[in-house]
């Protein structure tokens, strides 16, 4: 059985056995729970504890009609649920009393749900965008995604902090290749190139913002980085030069660039604004870029060895490379950098003793004082004067 089904029915068999358990899980909401009909079990136990149920605060046995009340009120919302399953959810849970850390189990299988879903949208964002020629969509929903994942380590009890997985056997599952790009992103790289190419001044317009990565043909990268070499040098730029600093580099030797290519760039040559095509190429290489992140974030989530902290922390470090470029087509566009806020935290947010409770991490103790010296306590020893030949 799915460890984390049986996670969710001894927090349910729990608070069935126990109502006061209840009160230790305060930050355990319905919609954290997978299955619909747990959902609104643990919605209806906590609507009667809110009424003034009988058995909530009551001592003595629990009554029965805890059970059935709340096999009730949740049967308004779902079907099927019987007063049978729920005393075999009381009979799956090992001890009462372990509640609160059934119900970070529940909470942890819900952490990894939600990021998985919204890098889902973010990816179907990012596809949408680049088919529309857009960006907001992909900028929007990363936002989103950011303020969730922020709003997530709190719930959790834990910084969100940006850092990298170097290590274990699914860390290589992080790096995503760039989709193969489409012909209009290929043709407006070639035109751009063949405007740089041409026209003296036309680097100054787009190399503050625009680098080789952002093409998505990596042998468009590479003229892009020559061009800026030779930019760099003070000297000047044509096709000739261009030609020049591609055979000095050995891009032709190693098959990165064929002659045809440098042919059909200085061939696509036309009237045009460097900047205008910059942009262009910016706006495909932030929707590529978001997808990747989105893949990234998902294979994440997918990942159940990954504990909660870890994988938020490490989905925030994933989305890391679309916030570069994101800032550099702000940039681009000669606009400020919106700061990405996350979703503020309900009213009724959970106490610093409760996330505690939830992550269930042990307090390391103190380290023991070494005990006291007993009797005279001996000098320290003077220090030793230089010798006379050593100054």
């Amino acid at each position: 059985m799915n460890p984390l089904q049986r996670a969710e029915q001894a927090v349910l068999g729990a608070v069935l056995l126990d109502p006061d358990q209840l009160a230790h899980l305060d930050w355990l909401a319905p919609d954290h729970f997978y299955r619909p009909v747990h959902q609104a079990l643990f919605a209806a136990l906590r609507k009667l504890r809110s009424d003034g149920h009988p058995a909530t605060g009551a001592e003595g046995p629990v009554p029965l009609s805890w059970v059935n009340d709340a096999v009730a009120e949740a049967g308004l919302h779902v079907r099927g649920l019987t007063a049978v399953y729920a005393h075999s959810l009381i009979s799956a849970c090992p001890r009462s009393e372990h509640a609160p850390v059934y119900g970070r189990m529940v909470l942890e299988g819900a952490i990894h749900r939600t990021v998985a879903q919204h890098a889902i949208r973010l990816h179907q964002a990012a596809r949408a965008d680049a088919v529309q020629g857009e960006v907001e969509g992909a900028l929007r929903t990363a936002d989103v995604l950011t303020g969730v994942l922020t709003d997530l380590a709190r719930r959790w009890g834990t910084d969100p902090r940006p850092v990298a997985r170097t290590a274990g056997p699914a860390a290589a599952v992080t790096t995503v290749s760039p989709p193969v790009q489409s012909d209009q992103a290929t043709e407006d790289e070639r035109f751009l190139l063949a405007v740089l190419t041409e026209q003296p001044r036309a680097m100054d317009e787009v190399v503050d913002w625009l680098r080789p990565g952002d093409f998505a043909d990596p042998a468009h990268g590479q003229v892009y980085r020559c061009l800026g070499a030779l930019r760099h040098r003070g000297e000047p730029i044509d096709r000739i030069t261009l030609l020049w600093e591609v055979q000095r580099r050995g891009l032709l030797a190693d098959g990165t660039l064929s002659g045809e290519q440098l042919i059909a760039i200085g061939d696509g040559m036309l009237p045009g604004s460097a900047e205008w095509f910059g942009h262009q190429v910016m706006r495909s290489s932030l929707t590529r870029t978001a997808a990747a992140s989105a893949r990234a974030v998902r294979a994440l989530a997918e990942d159940e060895a990954l504990g909660p902290g870890r994988l938020i922390n490490h989905a925030l470090h994933a989305l890391g490379p679309l916030d570069e470029v994101r800032s550099r087509w702000q940039a681009a566009k000669g606009r400020p950098v919106p700061k990405p806020t996350a979703s503020a935290p309900s009213e009724g947010g959970p106490p610093p003793a409760r996330v505690q409770a939830a992550r269930a991490r042990s307090t390391p103790r103190p380290a023991p004082s070494p005990p006291a010296l007993t009797g005279p306590v001996p000098a320290p020893a003077t220090a030793r004067p230089p010798s006379r030949g050593h100054p």
